[in-house]
């Protein structure tokens, strides 16, 4: 069966029925390689997310015991200091808003590890940039598809 489109040219159903499956075929392609991409980007969003937040609440234990238990061992602030360069490497592969504040908890552990022991206000200065740091984590995964 052939249609007339101009009065001299003809096409095929044949050909518009190729035509037709092609463009089919490219939509549904580029749809498929565009959620497999998004799929990707929130599962390591998640993965970064889940550690960001276990070594957060790590650090803020050795905050606890270092402060408030007078440990050394637990509240030891070269652990510390592996926790919060961690997460401020984790913090690279997410948001830049998450490594803003991962970046701003480094500044403040590395303006208060010295006083942890003694001084309160060292403590809750730390304590509220992991806060803040959690909040973010959290915010990006609210945001994820």
């Amino acid at each position: 069966m052939k249609i007339d489109i101009s009065g001299k040219q003809t096409i095929s159903v044949f050909q518009l029925t190729a035509v037709f499956s092609m463009l089919f075929a490219l939509v549904g392609f580029s749809y498929n390689v565009w959620r497999m991409e998004i799929t990707e980007y929130n599962s390591n969003m998640r993965s970064a997310s889940f550690e960001l937040l276990l070594q957060l609440s790590e650090l803020e234990s050795i905050v606890y015991a270092a402060h408030y238990d007078n440990d050394l061992i637990l509240g030891n602030p070269r652990k510390g200091w592996v926790k919060v360069n961690l997460i401020a490497d984790l913090s690279m592969i997410t948001e830049p808003e998450l490594s803003v504040a991962a970046e701003e908890l480094k500044l403040s552990w590395q303006s208060n590890w010295e006083l942890l022991p003694n001084d309160e206000a060292s403590a809750q200065a730390v304590v509220s940039e992991i806060d803040d740091t959690r909040a973010q984590v959290r915010q990006l995964l609210k945001q994820l598809d």
